[in-house]
């Protein structure tokens, strides 16, 4: 199966800071992928590169395509979705999308108007009438009127209050997404994604530090609720985090034999929140 993405060496430099370290991603047809980092870890920097918006080095193809030399075949079917609004101000809803239909040859502009029926949005809107809220689902309106392939979100709900945030979801995934595209999503809002990703990445200082699947996790990672009287047997076996529960406390194992571990205590598979703190404040990646 041909990767959607690839990258291979991605190195980023902005003077003499190193903003990305020797990225190497492939993502499947057909995954919904999470790229996870603190504030300054490089997520923004390298979907720019993936884009060809920023020069880097390295070897990067999307689709086939050479994101800089084959910069707008690519973009018939990528779509992107900024963290912050990137539509005048002064423009109307109409258009908008009188403009898609015009030079987008994947845009279906019925569908969107279908889609933005179901908003309070008007078509005579212009877009500084708009709340932040109804910006996005314009945002989400118009790529889902577009055929294509991989979509790239970065912080597409930043700033919304949890009703749009599930909304926005909701209609990503039921009414957008399937098994030939592809969706690489980047958010603070670990815990409303987890449930619809089938990969992870994390990313700390420039570097990825977990490439795994969902399916891969309970596999690699062990979550131990552990009694009091075992907390110096758990901490002897380098825990990659430990936090104070009711009761007791938390570790979290990377690579350990699950028999290892049974007589600590509760066994489970960490959530993606704890296991992002766990590997934010551990050392060394993949």
């Amino acid at each position: 199966m041909t990767a959607i993405v690839q990258a291979s060496g991605i190195v980023k430099r902005y003077g003499d800071m190193l903003a990305l370290n020797n990225v190497n991603l492939d993502i499947e047809p057909g995954k919904i992928v999470g790229l996870i980092g603190l504030n300054g870890a490089g997520k923004t920097t390298l979907l720019k590169c993936l884009l060809g918006l920023a020069a880097c080095d390295g070897e990067i193809q999307i689709l086939g395509f050479d994101p800089v030399r084959q910069r707008t075949r690519m973009l018939e079917e990528v779509c992107f979705i900024a963290d912050t609004a990137i539509l005048p101000r002064w423009l109307k809803v109409s258009q908008a999308l009188e403009y898609l239909e015009h030079v987008h040859p994947r845009f279906n502009r019925e569908l969107a108007e279908t889609f933005l029926k179901t908003t309070v949005i008007k078509p005579d809107s212009t877009i500084k009438q708009l709340s932040k809220g109804m910006i996005t689902q314009l945002h989400l309106a118009l790529v889902m009127a577009i055929d294509a392939r991989l979509l790239i979100l970065d912080e597409p709900t930043l700033g919304l209050d949890i009703l749009y945030r599930k909304q926005f979801y909701t209609r990503l995934i039921h009414d957008y997404f399937d098994h030939e595209r592809t969706i690489l999503v980047t958010t603070h809002q670990v815990e409303e994604i987890e449930s619809l990703l089938t990969d992870l990445l994390f990313i700390r200082d420039g570097s990825l530090v977990l490439k795994a699947s969902m399916d891969e996790l309970p596999g690699l990672f062990i979550e131990v609720h552990c009694r009091k009287d075992q907390l110096e047997r758990a901490r002897a076996l380098g825990p990659l985090n430990e936090r104070p529960l009711l009761g007791g406390y938390a570790f979290i194992f990377e690579n350990r034999d699950r028999a290892e571990l049974e007589s600590l205590g509760e066994l489970r598979t960490p959530g993606v929140a704890d296991l992002f703190v766990a590997k934010m404040q551990g050392k060394g990646g993949v």
